[in-house]
């Protein structure tokens, strides 16, 4: 017993030094470094006060103490309410601002933040706080609260390495840091990288060898091109904008009831092949049912905001619902298109940035007309997979107008979209964001921070987008070109790209970012430039090969010193594995559809009633459709792309976790599609006229987007051998192998052979370098 007690003990007093010498660690690190010639209070003052001040002493006037406000320049300039003779912050002067003075007390009677608050700043913030006010404490207008400036281009040593401006801003804080730039990628690596990320496609043999042959000028540019042109663009592109629309084929809840809304997922499709302008994209979502003598395509553009979770339980209290619907409109906006946490404002004044409960729900205003109720019918048939208001898609209107909807059948076609009623519904704040406790009445408006609402603009949606797209909002483009960055080089120059308010992070490279944004505003908010911009960049083009020097400087990456590494996305994954076997349908738009799936998933978790109470497997083709197409149910999403961190659409995503687990590896070794893609691809490779070794060759190439090197020839080679021989001992096993997935073996196989080179392929889907973009 008094061994077992010792033992916890040890274990006790070696966890809590390790937190300890952690917690110095982080603290050490933080006071190394240097404190800059000129503090900034957006890049330097902000953050701390944000984090250790502002809870007490920022806008929430509820939680406000000592009538102090460290984030407005007035408030923290005059005397001090509860001590008139002295000041928070007195400009030149920090032994005379409080502020100095309390957060380096030694007293913790005075101290402040309050050690009962668990917050501390270090002896590096202590030391800016002491500077900045030093420097004359010079307050700033939060840096994404200021309209952007397209700065000259920074001058660099290497003048040679640039291939465009975007060049220009990463050099030259790679130079600021002692940071080289890496070499170009090889052909093999780079191409695979456009493809997917462009595509969202794995290159063929034919394009990799065009490529590979194609050594004269613009050749990059060229491909480039061609997969901009490529219809599989306009999918990859819809995939990231399905998660900021929190798209779904179920209405949500604990029914969760089918809901028709694929026709939007087509349209978005469609204007992302068509290189629909960014403005003219999302003012058709917001408010195309306004625009005068509206289209039908218009109008189904506004299933944007009929995305959300609707409810159709009987006895639930309408009114809380209809509330519900129109919160999840606000907060979308806010997030997907200014990029800001107006959700933190929906009970009580925002607690870090400048947004009033009032002007919430002022934004709030702009989607409380629609003609919609909390529940309009509870679970049933067809006549419920779409709720008012919605539109109906005749087989006409797809033939001669809206072609581009993939409809199949000649089943009524019923989709949700946006209509506001013929008289203003009033809008209240609510107190403590309660549905059933209004106060005062507002009008719709804007945050005054962000973007005063012109008076001459129509309150209502239209207005609200006209308002969006003014080029004094400092946010919207800022918001857009760092979404767009993050989708290509894996990290937002923002990395909360649906936080630019004071608790997200700072831009890695603000001048990049804001000339980025101008560029993109001058140029028609042209979307398809934009990308080719990233892709064509030398930034882009750089090897993701990483010494330690560079790990040890630079480990995130921020630098962009070398090119980003990281897992594709779910979808991806399977798109990767159907495309390289030639299983892939790519058929474009269309019903979402149900591949294999493990049996008893939505049974378990059903309400047992409407059509979604039982998982019904599709065949066919629609078992081999990209992985966009997928059938989301909310309360059930597709089990193997959750694996892989894909949304639940539940809300509005603007950034994906990364994660990294064994039940990736166990996907990649045991799911049915994989050993499906393995098999059909092995069969078709068995009866070519090759030796072995050319065929692990041709698999690896179609699988990893390159030429593998000798050794692993002969690896692979080998374990092809050896498995041929297994098969032949274990004929069993060979037929249960191939019986796996639906599509049929050829009538004369040699099952052996075919097994064997099944496994070799199966090993290869297993590369991490496989499903990795580097």
């Amino acid at each position: 017993m008094k061994k077992r007690i010792y033992y916890f003990l040890f274990l006790l007093i070696t966890v809590l030094y390790t937190v300890q010498s952690c917690n110095y660690i982080g603290d050490a690190q933080s006071s190394e470094e240097q404190i800059p010639d000129q503090v900034s209070y957006n890049f330097d003052i902000r953050p701390i006060f944000s984090d250790k001040c502002f809870t007490c002493h920022g806008p929430d006037a509820n939680k406000r103490q000592a009538g102090l406000r460290l984030d407005n320049e007035e408030s923290a300039f005059k005397a001090l309410k509860e001590n008139p003779s002295a000041h928070a912050i007195v400009s030149g002067k920090p032994q005379l601002s409080e502020v100095f003075m309390r957060i380096s007390s030694k007293d913790t009677s005075i101290l402040m933040p309050p050690p009962s608050s668990n917050l501390k700043l270090n002896s590096r913030e202590i030391d800016l706080i002491e500077k900045w006010i030093s420097q004359g404490a010079k307050y700033e207008t939060h840096w994404s609260f200021t309209r952007p400036k397209k700065s000259p281009l920074p001058k660099v040593k290497d003048t040679k390495w640039a291939k465009n401006e975007i060049d220009h801003f990463i050099l030259s804080k790679m130079e600021q840091k002692s940071l080289q730039p890496n070499q170009e990628a090889d052909k093999e690596y780079l191409l695979k990288r456009l493809s997917l990320d462009l595509t969202g496609l794995p290159p063929g043999i034919a394009m990799m060898n065009q490529f590979m042959a194609d050594n004269n000028p613009g050749a990059y540019e060229r491909v480039v091109d061609q997969l901009l042109k490529s219809p599989a663009y306009g999918e990859k592109m819809a995939l990231h904008w399905l998660d900021v629309a929190r798209y779904a084929d179920s209405h949500g809840f604990q029914d969760d009831s089918y809901r028709s809304a694929w026709p939007w997922r087509d349209w978005v499709i469609n204007s992302f092949n068509t290189n629909l302008s960014y403005d003219k994209f999302i003012t058709l979502q917001l408010a195309g049912d306004l625009i005068p003598n509206a289209t039908k395509e218009q109008i189904l553009a506004t299933g944007f905001n009929r995305n959300h979770k609707i409810t159709e339980e009987g006895g639930v209290v309408d009114e809380e619902y209809r509330v519900q619907y129109v919160i999840d409109r606000t907060n979308t906006f806010s997030k997907a298109l200014i990029g800001v946490t107006m959700e933190c404002a929906q009970c009580h004044d925002h607690k870090y940035d400048p947004f009033s409960q009032k002007e919430y729900y002022q934004l709030y205003a702009f989607f409380n007309n629609v003609k919609e109720v909390g529940i309009s019918s509870t679970i049933g048939g067809p006549e419920t997979y779409a709720k008012n208001p919605m539109i109906q898609i005749s087989n006409d209107e797809v033939k001669n107008i809206l072609k581009f909807i993939n409809k199949q059948d000649t089943n009524k076609l019923i989709v949700s979209v946006m209509g506001d009623r013929d008289t203003l519904r009033k809008t209240y704040i609510l107190k403590r964001g309660a549905y059933d406790a209004p106060d005062k009445e507002v009008s719709a408006g804007t945050p005054k921070s962000i973007l005063t609402f012109d008076n001459n603009l129509p309150k209502n949606r239209l207005g609200l987008s006209k308002w969006l797209f003014d080029k004094r909002n400092p946010l919207t483009s800022r918001v857009f070109v760092n979404q767009l960055w993050q989708e290509i080089f894996g990290r937002g120059i923002v990395k909360t790209a649906g936080d630019m308010g004071m608790q997200g992070e700072l831009p890695t490279h603000p001048e990049l970012l804001d000339w980025l944004a101008v560029d993109f505003m001058d140029h028609g908010w042209d979307i398809k430039r934009l990308v080719k911009l990233m892709v064509s960049s030398a930034t882009y083009r750089q090897s993701a090969v990483i010494s330690k020097d560079k790990l040890k400087v630079d480990p995130e990456n921020v630098f962009l010193s070398r090119a980003p590494r990281y897992r594709i996305k779910a979808e991806l994954v399977r798109d990767l594995v159907l495309s390289s076997s030639g299983l892939l349908v790519k058929t474009i738009g269309g019903p979402s559809v149900k591949p294999y799936q493990p049996s008893g998933l939505w049974e378990t978790a059903s309400s047992g009633r409407g059509v979604l109470r039982v998982y019904r497997q599709d065949h066919g083709d629609d078992l081999y459709r990209r992985g966009m197409y997928t059938f989301v149910k909310r309360t059930v999403p597709p089990p193997v792309m959750g694996i892989f961190d894909a949304s639940n659409r539940d809300q509005c995503e603007i950034v994906r976790l990364k994660t990294n687990t064994p039940l990736q590896a166990l996907i990649m070794m045991n799911d049915p599609t994989v050993i499906e893609a393995s098999r059909v691809l092995a069969s078709k490779i068995d009866v070519e006229p090759l030796k072995i070794q050319d065929k692990v060759i041709k698999a690896f190439r179609l699988i990893v987007c390159r030429k593998p090197t000798e050794n692993e020839v002969k690896i692979l080679s080998q374990y092809y051998n050896d498995q041929l021989v297994t098969f032949k001992k274990e004929q069993s096993r060979a037929d249960k192998l191939l019986a796996i997935g639906e599509y049929p073996n050829p009538e004369k196989m040699n099952k052996y052979s075919v097994a064997a080179m099944m496994q070799v392929i199966t090993a290869l889907y297993n590369l991490e370098e496989t499903i990795t973009r580097s």
